[in-house]
């Protein structure tokens, strides 16, 4: 039976977050064994817009500072190879028992993305199910996967106007 791997936060001194990511990485890279175990570490970030002496600079923002997440199973080679190295404080629950994260929280966090799957296509026919232009008719013109929008034409008052809507908003007919 395959063991599941878990999303875990692991504590770390304040600044030290990129520190221990790297670090982990390096020790998967020289124990290929401890890769079954351990697959994939993650610090949390945000693109931030700071607009100062009127010019626009766009930074990243740690979204958990002293926080790391690592999906992995846990046994006991894993924990302890986590739990050493130099920056963290620990694993995030009780004792010295690692918690892991629900699905709902991995998903609010952005962390694991989900692949959203369309069941239409540039040029489709679609109506608008939801929002102020239900029940429009238009075309889909632009599908956007990153953003989770789509362009769609809409014709009002006799012309084509494109409109930005989100996935859920229109059925294609």
């Amino acid at each position: 039976m395959a063991e599941q791997a878990y999303w875990y936060v692991v504590h770390t001194y304040s600044g030290y977050e990129n520190k221990v990511k790297a670090n982990l990485e390096k020790i998967l890279e020289n124990n290929p064994h401890l890769q079954d175990y351990i697959f994939d570490i993650v610090v949390p970030m945000e693109e931030q817009i700071e607009i100062k002496d009127g010019k626009k600079k766009t930074t990243l923002k740690k979204v958990f500072p002293g926080y790391v997440l690592v999906k992995m199973i846990i046994n006991d080679e894993s924990w302890y190879v986590v739990r050493n190295i130099r920056g963290v404080t620990g694993f995030v629950g009780p004792g010295s028992k690692p918690v892991p994260l629900s699905d709902d929280e991995i998903r609010s966090m952005g962390v694991e993305q989900i692949e959203t799957v369309v069941d239409y296509e540039v040029g489709d026919s679609v109506r608008v199910i939801e929002g102020p232009l239900e029940s429009f008719i238009g075309t889909v013109e632009e599908i956007s996967m990153d953003r989770k929008k789509v362009c769609v034409l809409v014709s009002m008052f006799g012309r084509e106007t494109p409109v930005e809507l989100d996935f859920t908003q229109i059925q294609k007919l």
